[in-house]
């Protein structure tokens, strides 16, 4: 259908969806409402008819749309995957072997950080297993719990959103793939977000912090005041809270839980992969969830016979684990679904072409990346969602971008990124709140000794944007990383406090 712009109140139902989503805290009655809005003004003033219409014309068809439909499988064989990972014991015994022979601070801060960026596959699980098995080894050498936490937050969703076959990289991709659709572009969404992922400065940036501060041994901020406090073993046991949370552990269970069903599903990608031109051609988008699916299935297949043979779950409880997994989808399912189907009602509306309308000509194109990334950031942070802010943002990005021949790739990763920030530094964020539970410290204290270093990554970022909006080059995350490092080492000049062994 051809877009008819509708003027300003084609922006209406995007409006609409941002503001519920931050009073309700709630993206998906957000998405539903400025879906039911865009329905409301392209079919005419009637309530009833408005609802059956939004199902039966719009909703549905995005959800049996061949390429939606395989990435809402997909995302159901990951759910189930990650479920088993998290309930085999696996991860823990993984991690217990991580946190032998630590003996120095620095030891210790590497040891969570290596484990976490080694945990990908599970965002929300990271903080889950990662805080609770060092909290022994953090309280003994007098590391904070705060300080815990914010190594354990900066190795969940960060690591996970740069990884492109696990669930944040296949639902930003389906965003991706829906909206050069919409805008007549024919480039894969692998590929697009494969080239996207050097411009994901935020997440990039807060992954190389950890081992920085670790090494200079300075802190500042709330941070150091923390860590002085647990020098002096005046707060680690104050830390504790009454929400800590201990890992799955299971005494059968062994590190192979983890490492052989990565292998198997690696293994099982490249084979189906690599005849179609994987990696050095681009694999069309069905080809590619097909053989995730494949991957994900008989990486749980393994798991759950390897489980079975050390006597850790039955294939009863495995199977029942795994259907728990599948069904805790269902929200990402949904947004995905009512994303899908606000973007075309928005092109429908003709929004693209009104927000150009109102942006051309105001800043240059170069410009969009850094106010990509400033308002995506302001979103998350406002909602606690960093997958809600991409269904929000991505359509309107990439539609804007495609007009102004703005820097595309870019731009996707700075709403990535932008997401990131704001969901790092948000403390209604579920990642925020399953960090304090993980490391067994108060949430707001979490939240006040991690926001300068989130602060800090945030300003790098926005000249790093600002340059690569310029250049368009891939590689502005090197010279972000040598400001990164010189920046960290002016503030601890200033205003950093030395943490002594």
């Amino acid at each position: 259908m051809e877009s008819i712009n509708y003027g300003f109140i084609s922006i209406i139902p995007i409006l609409l969806t941002l503001v519920i989503s931050v009073w309700a805290k709630n993206v998906i009655i957000g998405l539903f409402m400025g879906v039911f809005c865009g329905v409301f003004i392209l079919n005419g003033f009637s309530p009833i008819m408005t609802l059956s219409l939004m199902v039966s014309d719009y909703v549905v068809p995005q959800m049996i749309s061949s390429s939606n439909a395989g990435i809402l499988i997909l995302m159901c064989f990951i759910g189930g995957f990650v479920a088993l990972i998290d309930r085999s014991g696996g991860a823990t015994a993984f991690a217990e072997n991580m946190a032998h022979i630590i003996t120095t601070r620095f030891k210790a801060q590497i040891a969570t950080w290596l484990t976490g960026i080694a945990i990908f596959f599970s965002d929300l699980g990271t903080p889950l297993i990662v805080g609770p098995i060092f909290r022994p080894v953090m309280d003994k050498l007098k590391i904070s719990r705060v300080k815990l936490a914010w190594i354990v937050d900066t190795t969940s969703s960060p690591v996970a959103v740069l990884v492109p076959f696990i669930g944040w990289g296949v639902y930003a991709m389906g965003l991706i793939e829906q909206q050069y659709i919409e805008i007549g572009m024919s480039e894969s969404a692998f590929n697009v977000f494969i080239h996207a992922i050097p411009f994901q400065f935020y997440s990039i940036f807060a992954i190389l912090l950890v081992p920085m501060v670790a090494y200079s041994g300075y802190e500042f901020g709330p941070m150091a005041v923390a860590e002085k406090e647990a020098q002096n073993a005046a707060n680690i046991h104050n830390q504790v809270t009454s929400n800590d949370v201990n890992p799955v552990s299971h005494p059968k269970a062994k590190a192979l839980f983890v490492w052989l069903p990565l292998l198997v599903m690696v293994s099982i990608l490249f084979y189906l992969l690599v005849p179609l031109g994987f990696p050095l051609k681009s694999v069309p988008s069905l080809a590619f969830r097909g053989a995730l699916s494949s991957a994900y299935f008989y990486s749980a297949m393994t798991l759950i016979a390897l489980m079975m043979f050390y006597g850790v779950k039955s294939f009863k409880e495995s199977m029942a684990i795994y259907f728990v997994g599948v069904s805790k989808m269902t929200n990402v399912l949904i947004i995905l679904v009512f994303a899908w189907t606000l973007s075309s009602i928005g092109n429908q509306l003709g929004m693209s072409q009104y927000v150009i309308s109102i942006t051309e000509g105001v800043f240059a194109p170069y410009l969009v990346p850094v106010m990509t990334f400033i308002i995506a950031a302001t979103i998350s942070f406002a909602t606690g969602s960093s997958w809600g802010t991409y269904a929000i943002m991505m359509p309107l990005t990439i539609a804007v971008c495609s007009a102004l021949d703005a820097p595309m790739y870019v731009s996707i990763g700075a709403v990535l990124s932008g997401g990131m920030f704001g969901d790092h530094c948000s403390p209604i964020s579920d990642t925020t709140i399953l960090s304090s539970s993980g490391a067994g410290c108060d949430q707001l204290a979490h939240v006040k000794t991690q926001l300068p270093y989130a602060l800090f990554n945030g300003m790098i970022c926005i000249i790093c944007y600002i340059v690569a909006g310029i250049t368009e080059s891939n590689l502005i995350f090197l010279p972000g990383a040598i400001l990164l490092f010189l920046g960290l080492y002016l503030l601890n000049s200033i205003a950093g406090v030395k943490i002594q062994d």
